[in-house]
């Protein structure tokens, strides 16, 4: 009877062990990250476009609630690129030039563990950019503005010794109400890395 028991419980430990193992992570984190970023910006009457590479780097913080093998959570993060792009000569527009600064995040995400120690996760959320139009020329004073959009996007999440833990990132964030009439839709697409603490 006892070995029937011990037998048992040693069962029972086998197979919740995978499960304890796969919990996705919760509680507050806070991180920094830098990457890549290519933004590409149409003319408001579609006759020309423009796109322009640059590094991308900025801070974020969020909070996830565990639900075993997955996690549902909020995060914010402020970042800074430099991509400035400007519009073939042929353009008729007043403003044929575009430049980045700061932009700013807050959305949701939700995940779930892959194996122990890596989650797969996806987001969502409001995004703004700091945005200057100008013309190559001079002629015209700048515009300077923060126009929002809508950001999406997701990563793989990596556990490390201690607090510490790594992801790997792709969003996207379309904006379409820049302070020039000259602009139509604007787009940024990002892959960063990133490093936190989980607290």
């Amino acid at each position: 009877m006892k070995k029937t028991i011990l037998l048992a419980a040693m069962a029972t430990s086998i197979a919740a062990t995978p499960a304890l193992a796969q919990s996705a992570p919760g509680g507050l984190h806070v991180g920094a990250l830098a990457g890549y970023e290519g933004i590409d910006v149409e003319a408001e009457d579609g006759s020309a476009t423009a796109n322009a590479d640059s590094a991308v780097y900025g801070i974020n913080a969020g909070y996830d609630i565990a639900l075993g093998g997955a996690f549902v959570g909020v995060e914010g993060e402020i970042s800074t690129s430099s991509g400035t792009t400007e519009f073939p000569s042929t353009f008729a527009g007043a403003r044929d030039g575009l430049e980045t600064d700061a932009q700013y995040y807050i959305g949701a995400r939700a995940g779930f563990a892959l194996t122990p120690g890596v989650t797969a996760y996806g987001k969502v959320g409001y995004t703004s950019l700091d945005t200057r139009a100008f013309t190559q020329a001079g002629s015209l004073a700048e515009l300077e503005e923060n126009a929002g959009g809508i950001r999406y996007g997701g990563g793989v999440q990596i556990g490390l010794p201690g607090p510490l833990e790594a992801r790997v990132e792709y969003r996207r964030s379309e904006y379409d109400d820049l302070a020039s009439a000259d602009f139509g839709k604007t787009t940024t697409d990002q892959v960063v890395v990133g490093l936190g603490v989980r607290f």
